[in-house]
């Protein structure tokens, strides 16, 4: 799970600086640098999935569409250098050994590791344009750093070292080649484990770091309209898409194999569909959900809810915006394995308050009970006061929520991490965070005063 980013020079932020909880949540002004905070990940995450090694950054995929490089360096400089540090804690040991030492001893062992990566634009003297360089590459692991860096700012030559504790290098007799540099931004060449005869753990510390990536999931603010009915191919979807298209896709396939959930310690496992069908009745959006087969052997699902009990069971498309939206949010938080890490941006979209604000109780039960990482952008006070009330029921502690004010002032962007007490008290509650409600209303009561004034005055 992610645990920590400090991230430099991208888009509107010169520096932004986050620690990650079982919830995360980002909130703020519009144009304010929050999404530009997902947006970095899933670059992250679409550059790991890139099949061409050379890529160093994929800034168009599935993911994100960004551009190109002087789109995301700040302030559209391209003689700065995008920099990000990563820490990430899993849940088993990575242990590094080295193969030098008798017995290969452990050379580093630990459930925490950190990546530091560089880079910069590099102009192409054939066609003058620029393409991107990592610079500078480091996975730490206890307090032992192993590091590719160039050996001077324009060198193209680089060089293996590590730093603290005992563990050095080793080279192969031969001659001293020269290193390429990194691959992908995060990973070092195939020559390093070649050229050293104690290098090949570093493929570990690359393989922890895909594996991050490959459990982060992603649902993008606007979802997919819902269709009136559903083919099934037989196969099981990774998750619902980044817009919910493949939501149906992903129950009917967990249906096929008879998934079960539970909904807290000690309750008895249901059907995933029943769970997320439980959610919906949760939000107040419905009495219930089902996909069932159109006829037998058609291979056609078709979604059904019936809004009211006693009421007829109607097509999904039939009903208002708000089920086809929450839908997919509900369901890829129960579909992950537990364990991963799920971005929402906006999950609240098209739900009336009371709903927003049960959809946190739905996103606290993902966190709680199935350890899934949730990273929400929104602009939900409901949903906040509802995290709120919940730290304060003692249902969540407030070290497992964490929660980021985002402010863009002059183009650049600000990131306050909001002081949350033991009862769910935000400490430190930013100017005109969320409107001002209070002063909307006493606004309201002193005009209200005034004409009744100037009425008794008229008469």
């Amino acid at each position: 799970m992610l645990s920590a980013l400090d991230l430099r020079n991208f888009k509107a932020w010169r520096e932004a600086k986050i620690d990650f909880a079982g919830i995360t949540g980002l909130f703020g002004t519009n144009s304010s640098g929050k999404s530009s905070l997902v947006q970095f990940l899933l670059m992250l995450k679409q550059t790991r999935e890139e099949r061409d090694r050379a890529t160093v950054l994929q800034l168009n995929g599935p993911y994100a569409e960004l551009g190109q490089f002087s789109d995301v360096i700040n302030d559209g400089d391209i003689s700065k250098r995008l920099q990000w540090d990563i820490r990430f804690t899993r849940q088993n040991n990575i242990t590094l050994q080295d193969a030098a030492e008798s017995k290969a001893a452990i050379a580093a062992s630990s459930k925490v590791f950190s990546i530091s990566s560089e880079v910069a634009a590099e102009r192409l003297s054939r066609t003058h344009t620029f393409s991107m360089r990592t610079i500078f590459l480091e996975y730490s692991l206890s307090g032992i750093s192993f590091r590719l860096a160039t050996k001077g700012d324009s060198s193209s030559e680089y060089e293996l070292i590590s730093a603290g504790g005992n563990f050095k290098f080793v080279r192969n007799q031969g001659r001293a080649w020269t290193l390429p540099g990194p691959v992908r931004s995060y990973a070092f060449p195939d020559q390093a484990r070649t050229y050293f005869q104690n290098a090949q753990f570093l493929a570990d510390l690359e393989t922890a770091y895909e594996e991050e990536f490959d459990h982060l999931y992603y649902l993008g603010p606007l979802r997919v309209r819902p269709s009136r009915d559903y083919v099934w191919t037989g196969t099981r979807p990774v998750d619902v898409g980044t817009v919910g298209e493949r939501t149906i896709e992903a129950l009917v396939a967990a249906t096929a194999v008879e998934e079960m959930r539970s909904l807290g310690p000690k309750k008895k496992r249901r059907p995933l569909q029943e769970v997320v069908a439980h959610w919906l009745k949760h939000l107040g959006l419905i009495d219930s959900f089902s996909i069932d087969e159109v006829a037998p052997g058609s291979n056609r699902w078709m979604a059904r809810v019936r809004v009211h009990n006693g009421g007829p069971s109607v097509p999904l498309t039939d009903v208002g915006t708000g089920v086809s939206q929450v839908l997919p949010v509900i369901t890829l938080l129960q579909y992950v394995p537990e364990g991963s890490t799920v971005m929402l941006e906006q999950p609240e979209i098209h739900l009336h308050p009371l709903a927003q604000a049960g959809l946190a109780d739905v996103i606290i039960q993902a966190a709680s009970h199935r350890r899934v990482q949730v990273i929400l952008e929104s602009h939900s006070e409901h949903l906040l006061l509802r995290l709120q009330r919940r730290i304060a029921e003692a249902v969540i502690s407030s070290d497992r929520v964490k929660l980021y004010f985002a402010e863009g002032k002059t183009g650049a962007s600000s990131l306050v991490p909001l002081d949350v007490d033991l009862l769910g008290n935000i400490r430190n509650w930013p100017d005109k965070f969320m409107g001002d409600a209070f002063n909307e209303v006493a606004a309201a009561e002193l005009k209200r005063i005034q004409r009744r004034t100037e009425k008794v005055s008229d008469a």
